[in-house]
């Protein structure tokens, strides 16, 4: 068989997969069940603030800097604040208990300003709290 025959064939079986996917009937309510199957695993979809949020955390190079000060500020005193979007999603209720009480503004604005890579420590605590609390 030549090439442009297997192209051919291809075309042909793509254009089949193409029409039956749009001739198929999708179930109702499938956004909510999906998210009602991925909830006890704390798998939620991000918040646009939290994708827009994404590249900046991601360039944490887990220095202990920022936990170093937030400790000494704000009383957090998880190890690993900035990257603790990254732990698995079913276990990040025990990130929970590193976070207690309600830390100020300043004290994580000075732990944030302490990071040489400028991760924005307020935006990532609040994107903890919001899964772990899921």
């Amino acid at each position: 068989m030549s090439r442009n025959a297997s192209y051919v064939r291809l075309a042909g079986a793509y254009a089949r997969h193409e029409l039956r996917r749009r001739l198929r009937r999708r179930p109702a309510g499938g956004v909510r069940r999906l998210l009602e199957l991925y909830a006890p695993d704390h798998l939620l979809p991000m918040t646009e603030s939290e994708r827009t949020l994404l590249p900046a955390a991601s360039a944490c190079i887990n220095c202990g800097l920022c936990a170093l000060v937030a400790a000494r500020v704000s009383g957090l005193r998880p190890s690993d604040l900035a990257a603790a979007y990254l732990r698995d999603y079913p276990r990040l209720p025990a990130a929970a208990s590193d976070i207690v009480g309600e830390p100020s503004v300043a004290g994580l604005a000075e732990a944030a300003a302490a990071c040489p890579v400028g991760v924005p420590l307020p935006g990532v605590l609040a994107m903890i709290r919001r899964l772990a609390s899921a």
